[in-house]
């Protein structure tokens, strides 16, 4: 895939619209606060880019750190279309893409051929690859042989698309027709418009900004406050020597929530082997696990 596979040659104008109606409406739900409201923006955001992206497309789905049985598998994959960020078979290849060509010739979205490009020009000038699975086969050949992530990764618009009907409708049945616009605005528009931004910032942020402890071939870094955004994600430099691990805070302030999901699912007999990188202070080489 790489950028030649992945890029257009011209804007993506339904893309554009789409992200552009998702800002507007992110900023109209500032106008209906609740702290209501900001609960249910907050439980599904967790779902969404904690349990779904973090926990599932990037530590699960992406690099195996671990193994789940298969219904907590498709539970999670659910929680991630949430976050309007594509079907795991086009999120998950455009990852291991990047991991293959970091920061070098083909990397979906390296700062190297500037910020804005790593943060966001690659989605709007990326063609439509979400569906075309067939396209996407050969980085995902264990996901394209599931039928289930391949049905998602088709219909990936559906479940946040469910969400906003059961948000209008729920909100409307306990405040009227204004409260259950404003849980849409909330609970759809503002929390995936925030959740795109912090992914984006893995993309861009922590491969422009920040601290590396590891010596990769790539521009890697580690970034607390794009780990406060995103669950732990921002240690992108461990993450980068580490790919496998399922931790990514290799030390005791490196807040990892995402991994402390997936230690949780472990008490419970639900995560197991579960790959956890060793990090000598010593001699802070990317060391095995």
């Amino acid at each position: 895939m790489g950028r030649t596979a992945a890029v257009s040659d011209g804007l993506s104008w339904g893309m554009l619209l789409v992200i552009g109606l998702f800002h507007a409406g992110a900023l109209a739900a500032l106008f209906l606060f609740s702290w209501q409201r900001l609960l249910v923006m907050a439980v599904i955001y967790v779902l969404a880019i904690n349990v779904g992206i973090g926990m599932c497309y990037h530590r699960l789905l992406t690099h195996r750190g671990y193994q789940v049985p298969r219904w907590l598998e498709y539970l999670m994959t659910f929680f991630a279309t949430l976050s309007l960020e594509g079907g795991p078979i086009f999120w998950v290849s455009t990852h291991r893409v990047h991991h293959q060509l970091s920061d070098k010739e083909g990397d979906p979205h390296t700062p190297r051929e500037g910020g804005w490009w790593a943060h966001a020009g690659w989605v709007f000038f990326g063609e439509s690859l979400h569906a075309q699975t067939e396209v996407l086969a050969r980085y995902t050949p264990d996901l394209t042989r599931d039928r289930f992530h391949v049905w998602m990764s088709k219909y990936h618009w559906l479940p946040v698309t469910l969400s906003a009907v059961l948000l209008v409708a729920g909100g409307w049945y306990w405040g009227g027709l204004v409260n259950g616009l404003a849980m849409l605005m909330w609970g759809v528009f503002l929390r995936v418009t925030i959740g795109l931004h912090a992914t984006w910032l893995v993309n861009s942020a922590t491969h422009m900004w920040g601290r590396r402890r590891f010596d990769t071939r790539d521009d890697s870094r580690n970034s607390w406050w794009v780990a406060l955004l995103t669950g732990g994600e921002g240690w992108h430099n461990n993450h980068h020597a580490h790919p496998v691990s399922a931790r990514h805070g290799l030390t005791w302030y490196e807040i990892d929530p995402n991994f402390w999901g997936i230690w949780i699912l472990s008490k419970l007999g639900l995560a197991r082997k579960i790959h956890v990188a060793k990090f000598d202070r010593t001699n802070p080489k990317p060391a095995g696990l």
